[in-house]
């Protein structure tokens, strides 16, 4: 389907109420790399399953978290998350987004469900308390004055090749790192993120289905569907008889699904699927 055009995209999604997936190709100009795209590095993400059980687990998570956290902070929204924003007044109902980044909202999306949860809140396994990610970063820094490399220094950029999308990075120096505990019961703490391994709490895959269902269409950017995660929203979708138009760069595990399918880039398309309507 190289040939299609956002004419044809337009014209899917003109007259209808539709809701858009999006993942993390939607990021990328803003900085922030995606799992499996062009140049991407090979990683090995924590699993739930060891972050609870292992001591050692959660003190080089959040070394790297430190380290990560830094560089994302510095994300703002592309052209891609404003064209988005913008396209609530042409149909654009609910935004499910696969990020933690929260740049939908800081582009001006008005209705935004976080599937996969918000990198800068953290929660507490132990008393489910929920807190904000800056207060624990400096917090952290506090704790760990002396911690070598680019954490201390401050040297880190996005575009060094060690930030991931979940706002994790690769930290050489961590077994000295000290892990703070909450401040209200002691337990353990966690990122309001779902982790590999982890499900999505059900009522908001429930939502997620819901908004599915309230829409006409479904529109996929940035997304290579490899996870279930967000697969199962565009095989419900197709199974119901509404159209799938997928935006992204590199082959999907949704293209046969796809009533509409583009090779391309978010931040362009979506900028001339905002004119075109």
């Amino acid at each position: 389907m190289g040939g299609v055009s956002v004419d044809e995209l337009a014209d899917l999604l003109r007259g209808r109420r539709w809701t858009a997936l999006t993942g993390a190709g939607i990021s990328t100009d803003s900085g922030i790399p995606d799992y499996r795209g062009a140049g991407s590095r090979p990683t090995s993400p924590i699993q739930y399953d060891d972050f609870l059980r292992s001591a050692d687990v959660r003190r080089r998570y959040w070394a790297r978290s430190l380290l990560g956290f830094r560089s994302f902070g510095k994300a703002r929204p592309n052209v891609g998350h404003r064209a988005l924003a913008a396209l609530t007044d042409h149909g654009l109902a609910t935004v499910i987004t696969q990020n933690v980044d929260g740049l939908h909202q800081s582009g001006g999306s008005p209705d935004v469900l976080d599937l996969h949860g918000r990198i800068d809140r953290v929660i507490c396994l132990g008393c489910g308390a929920a807190s904000g990610r800056t207060a624990l970063q400096h917090r952290l820094e506090d704790a760990n004055p002396g911690l070598r490399g680019d954490v201390a220094a401050g040297r880190a950029e996005m575009d060094d090749g060690r930030l991931r999308p979940d706002g994790d990075a690769v930290v050489d120096q961590w077994g000295e790192f000290v892990v703070l505990p909450c401040e209200l019961c002691g337990g353990v703490l966690k990122p309001d993120v779902v982790f590999f391994g982890e499900s999505v709490p059900r009522p908001r895959v429930s939502d997620a289905y819901a908004a599915v269902d309230a829409a006409d269409a479904l529109l996929v950017a940035g997304s290579s569907l490899t996870v279930m995660s967000g697969l199962r929203f565009v095989r419900h979708a197709a199974r119901t008889g509404k159209p799938v138009a997928i935006v992204n760069r590199g082959a999907t595990r949704g293209d046969e699904l796809a009533a509409v399918r583009l090779d391309a880039g978010c931040s362009q398309t979506l900028t001339e699927l905002m004119n075109v309507l």
